[in-house]
């Protein structure tokens, strides 16, 4: 009985793709509609995140300069064995909640892209509510995690959800989890060009009209909700920026390549952390947030700066608040290494505001040596920062647009674009070359093979797969696209408007295949669309 009415739901859900794929003017219509109340629905969450993290924020600030360190100071070590009972308790919460919700650990950016690919089932009721309270209490207590990538799981969740609540298929509800993460990025960080663009550019990787429209109103959507509650205020606070002059942007070149190598540092160390703790010390995941637990605990005393996502330490950077090189290499190395510690105890909280500080500061110790070299003027080590976050960005997750646009919301600043852009772009070629997988992907490979038993292969999907202009598919009739089992073509988009898919029909550049498939055959179907074509061979004269 279970099969047959299994077997019922795919077919209706069959049967109603195919209505939508009729009727697509209609279907995209209803689905900007659903964008604005995907932003609403995600905005109103990510900003009870926002403020719960602010108020565990403040709240560790205030014990540490009221009590802890005065206390300590005077030899008083009372309020340390309480902090550090407080803290063994929050351990327990974070172990207990990440057993509850395995889904929810670490940033849910990686499995959100499982989930649009067809390859991972979120629960998303149990997944919104333990995001945004495990997410609150490791971060607030400490931790070196960012708000962005929960922010950005807890949208897509919220698109999910309003998508189950309103009976949506399969296919569309990919569409409202992408524009969810949309949301989740531009309420984060007041900066929907930045969401909108990640969404496209990283999770969906296609322009179609069908996923631009959701994700432009539930970003700009869930912005305007977050301005109600937290004002228009952009992240960091870069006051007086002046214009690169053209005379210095080789120096740009260079601060990109090194940022380029340091994004394959970077990935190495958040790939490889698992190492670290799979030392006998780590019996099991308790122990392993213990331990980051009491690492912030014991920074907070010597290193405070490099706690928490790393805000105000990129506003004390811009600000010039820190003079000696050698007090910047040691936020750096702490900071980095910090954020790997954070990161591998599997809590949920993302790395991406922290990979920005360390690019942050990876810009301010290049600054201060081009500084005292007299290769630049001192006005303009606030550019060289901003240089050192948009490269490091590009080279990790390699989303070069995204970076650019994400660091001019985030600065309120579109004077230096053009040097952003330059070091994007050097970035993500240096890392390229250095064959480096983008972090993202790589982490999602990492999940898939080390935890199996989550996947979901085997369910059927309807893959939408654009043709991009001198791809393998281009100029190629249907029947001779490359076949893989499970996989039938069931429609053709071609300015809009839907065309039987005929076996002698030739593909164009701007296509849209959508193709019934088992979920594992996902990716290497949006892959041919993209794959250039072999360059053929010239005759020999």
């Amino acid at each position: 009985m279970k099969e047959d009415s299994s077997s019922q739901s795919m077919s209706r859900q069959l049967f109603e793709t195919y209505v939508a794929l009729d009727n697509w003017h209609t279907f995209r219509l209803r689905l900007f509609i659903e964008g604005i109340f995907v932003g609403i629905f995600g905005g109103l969450c990510i900003s009870l995140f926002r403020f719960l993290l602010g108020e565990a924020e403040a709240l560790r600030i205030y014990a540490y300069n009221a009590f802890l360190i005065p206390a300590v100071a005077k030899e008083n070590f009372i309020p340390l064995c309480l902090w550090a009972a407080a803290l063994v308790v929050t351990g327990f919460l974070l172990y207990r909640m990440c057993l509850y919700a395995p889904m929810a650990g670490g940033s849910g950016i990686p499995q959100v892209k499982g989930v649009i690919l067809g390859l991972y089932k979120m629960k998303w009721f149990r997944i919104l509510w333990v995001k945004i309270i495990a997410g609150a209490l490791g971060i607030g207590a400490g931790l070196s995690l960012g708000r962005e990538g929960p922010s950005i799981q807890i949208g897509a969740v919220a698109g999910q959800g309003l998508s189950r609540l309103l009976g949506r298929t399969r296919m569309e509800e990919r569409y409202l989890i992408t524009s969810g993460a949309s949301a989740g990025l531009a309420a984060a960080f007041n900066a929907p060009l930045a969401g909108m663009m990640f969404a496209l550019e990283e999770l969906h990787r296609n322009f179609s009209g069908a996923v631009l429209l959701p994700t432009m109103t539930s970003a700009i959507t869930a912005t305007i909700v977050t301005h109600f509650f937290f004002g228009r205020s952009t992240s960091f606070h870069f006051l007086n920026l002046v214009p690169m002059p053209a005379e210095h942007l080789g120096l740009v070149v260079l601060i990109a390549i090194s940022a380029g190598f340091a994004g394959i540092i970077f990935n190495y160390g958040l790939l490889h952390t698992g190492s670290f703790y799979n030392l006998p010390f780590f019996k099991n995941q308790y122990v392993k947030i213990l331990f980051a637990l009491f690492s912030a605990c014991l920074l907070g005393f010597f290193l405070p700066q490099v706690l928490g996502g790393g805000n105000t330490l990129v506003d004390q950077l811009a600000a010039g608040r820190f003079t000696s090189l050698s007090f910047l290499v040691l936020l750096l190395i702490g900071k980095y290494v910090f954020t790997l510690i954070s990161y591998g105890c599997g809590v949920p909280g993302g790395f991406f505001l922290p990979l920005l500080v360390v690019g942050a500061l990876l810009g301010s110790v290049e600054a201060h040596v081009l500084v005292s070299l007299e290769l630049i003027n001192e006005v303009y080590t606030p550019n060289i920062i901003i240089i050192g976050m948009v490269s490091l960005f590009a080279a990790s997750v390699r989303s070069p647009i995204t970076g650019t646009l994400l660091i001019l919301e985030m600065t309120g600043d579109f004077g230096h674009l053009m040097a952003l852009a330059l070091g994007s772009a050097v970035a993500y070629i240096t890392a390229e070359l250095l064959k480096g997988e983008p972090i993202y992907d790589a982490l999602l490979k990492k999940s898939l093979s080390a935890k199996p038993d989550r996947a979901c292969e085997e369910e059927r999907n309807i893959v939408e797969v654009p043709i991009g202009s001198g791809s393998l598919l281009e100029g190629k009739k249907i029947r001779d696209v490359p076949r893989m089992k499970q996989t039938i073509i069931i429609d053709l988009k071609r300015h809009g408007e839907s065309v039987i898919p005929d076996p002698d029909i030739r593909l164009q550049a701007d296509d849209f295949l959508y193709i019934l498939t088992a979920s594992k055959n996902a990716a290497a179907l949006k892959q041919l669309g993209e794959e250039p074509a072999p360059l053929k061979r010239g005759r020999k004269s």
